[in-house]
């Protein structure tokens, strides 16, 4: 390879200038079409990788998250908007949204199916099949909804034959919810494809139910009973003692503890013993779980696992359900609802990378549970919908580093958080009293964390922007949608016996913890160093008014989900 000549500093300046008209010329494309069907151009690729590696085997661009891309116009009224309008509270009420509000079942919102194929077909009929079977999908949505009027959704076509593979080849499908969303990441069509058309059983795992009330995880447990009878569900959390943050100290001891390898996190996880029990009343003697549940009893660092990363093999006809005696259980969902953490808590050690990036999971990967269990873990993708795209980035389905306008996400977050109260924010302008635009509480928050510009020593609210962002995607910051009629029936939801329970069983797992914990003394500057962030607890700035004896912290610290409560 030739040795790379230097070049002056005016043709650095030449080369910039070039950038910058290309870009403006982008812009300017993507404006003309704004309304008109979108086209292949007007895609944002997500986490796209800087190298090229068109053509090989492993391209980590090949899974990558297709969105439509937003004009700049679009983009820039928002950021205006949240500059100069106020933040108007929402109602309790305004949180309950239902299923068919969000994904209008039976329309053209539908997921797409796997063509019909045999396998006398080649890879290339097959895959030209496919293409032109997705066009048409997307075609046909287009035709009733705007690009501005619907939901990101996956336009990647290789990470939708992911999920058709993974659901052909898997005996039990297990679809990952966030117990904070759940609405959003559970599609009615996809429950009706598995159970009526592929004649499968599909279990609901509620994860992450350290991030909410107790009583509202019950909640939506019943209501996706109701509206979907034959579903399963199991409560699942990869480690319940991330939820107490009145004891922020020995929660960061043991988050240093876990990284140098004293503390195995995964193997506190409350779920897998109920998900056993589904799967057994599945499978019923097909199948000897037995080996599962002495797994589940025993020390995970005492065994092996193996993982194949490659591609699930088409060359047996047809799917024998439990074939050779083995339970193949297949792993969906949204981007950062937890699949590879699950899986992690299934085996009880880290055997798959995980990640608050979306699409870190960039391809179809299966592990051995046991010799009888097999799990699939299948890349997650985004179902189309019609939601407001900023609920979808405060969900972690859209790279926060991304986000080109994160003041209106902020806005949103506000309209149904009171996030001046909850983290104790002064208004810049003593005039305006009590209306703070979005702008304002991003600006109050840099000021609070001081975050200011490298130039002039402004607030930088944008960087304060998805520093909120990030805490309402770990939990600090807790937004949780609630099902239809449960703000009328809270109090009842909060003595419901089944309430009572999971907090008995989340205090059993939590007193485990504090059993294994390893005692090992840090202070919080040293945490700080290696963090490398100020980030406070939220839990810190609420008020002991506050607490709630139905909704407090597992270990009885304050309650960090007082968001949910009424400004009084």
């Amino acid at each position: 390879m030739p040795r790379k000549k230097p070049f002056s500093s005016k043709q650095k300046k030449f080369q910039l200038q070039e950038k910058r008209r290309r870009k403006r010329n982008d812009n300017d494309s993507s404006d003309d079409s704004e309304g008109e069907q979108a086209t292949s151009s007007e895609r944002l690729e997500v986490n796209k990788q800087p190298k090229d590696f068109a053509g090989k085997k492993n391209d980590p661009n090949r899974y990558r998250l297709h969105f439509f891309k937003e004009s700049k116009q679009e983009v820039d009224e928002r950021k205006l908007r949240a500059k100069t309008e106020p933040v108007i509270p929402k109602k309790l009420t305004d949180l309950e949204i239902d299923f068919e509000t969000v994904y209008r079942p039976g329309s053209v919102l539908d997921i797409p199916k796997r063509p019909p194929w045999d396998y006398s077909m080649s890879k290339q009929q097959l895959e030209a099949r496919e293409e032109k079977y997705f066009q048409k999908y997307v075609a046909g949505i287009m035709e009733e909804h705007t690009a501005k009027e619907l939901s990101y959704f996956e336009m990647n076509l290789e990470t939708w034959r992911q999920l058709w593979r993974v659901m052909e080849i898997s005996d039990v499908l297990l679809l990952i919810v966030d117990v904070r969303t759940p609405v959003l990441h559970f599609s009615p069509a996809l429950y009706s494809y598995v159970t009526k058309t592929l004649h499968k059983s599909m279990i609901v795992v509620i994860n992450k139910i350290d991030l909410a009330p107790r009583a509202l995880t019950v909640a939506w447990k019943h209501y996706l009973l109701t509206k979907f009878p034959e579903l399963k569900i199991v409560l699942f959390s990869s480690n319940p003692s991330e939820a107490e943050y009145a004891k922020g100290g020995e929660l960061q001891q043991q988050r240093r503890a876990f990284k140098r390898g004293k503390i195995n996190r995964y193997n506190q996880s409350v779920g897998p013993l109920q998900l056993l029990r589904v799967c057994q009343e599945i499978v019923g003697n097909k199948v000897d779980l037995s080996s599962w549940e002495e797994k589940i009893h025993a020390d995970p660092d005492d065994e092996v696992n193996d993982i194949d990363e490659s591609l699930p093999s088409e060359e047996k006809e047809g799917h024998e359900m439990f074939n050779g005696g083995v339970l193949t259980i297949g792993c969906l969902g949204y981007p950062n609802v937890g699949k590879s953490s699950l899986l992690n808590g299934l085996v009880g050690k880290k055997v798959v990378s995980v990640s608050k990036t979306p699409g870190h999971t960039k391809h179809f990967q299966t592990i051995f549970l046991t010799p009888t269990v097999k799990l699939c873990d299948c890349p997650g993708l985004v179902f189309p919908s019609i939601v407001d795209k900023s609920l979808q980035i405060i969900a972690g389905i859209y790279p926060i580093a991304q986000v080109r306008d994160p003041y209106s996400v902020i806005g949103y977050l506000g309209e149904r958080i009171n996030l001046p109260k909850l983290l104790k924010l002064k208004h810049s302008d003593i005039d305006e009293g009590d209306q703070w635009t979005a702008f304002d509480i991003c600006e109050a928050w840099a000021l609070k964390k001081g975050f200011l510009t490298a130039k002039a020593a402004r607030p930088d609210a944008y960087r304060a922007a998805n520093h909120l962002l990030r805490m309402a995607l770990i939990g600090r910051i807790c937004l949780c949608l609630r099902p239809p009629g449960y703000t009328a029936d809270e109090e009842l939801w909060l003595h419901h016996q089944e309430t009572k329970q999971l907090s008995e069983e989340l205090h059993k797992f939590e007193a485990k913890d504090v059993e294994n914990e390893s005692g090992e003394e840090t202070t919080d500057d040293e945490f700080q160093q290696e963090k490398g962030d100020n980030s406070p607890s939220v839990s810190e700035d609420n008020s002991s008014s506050q607490e709630d004896e139905g909704e407090r912290g597992i270990m009885g610290g304050r309650n960090p989900f007082a968001a949910l409560a009424g400004d009084d």
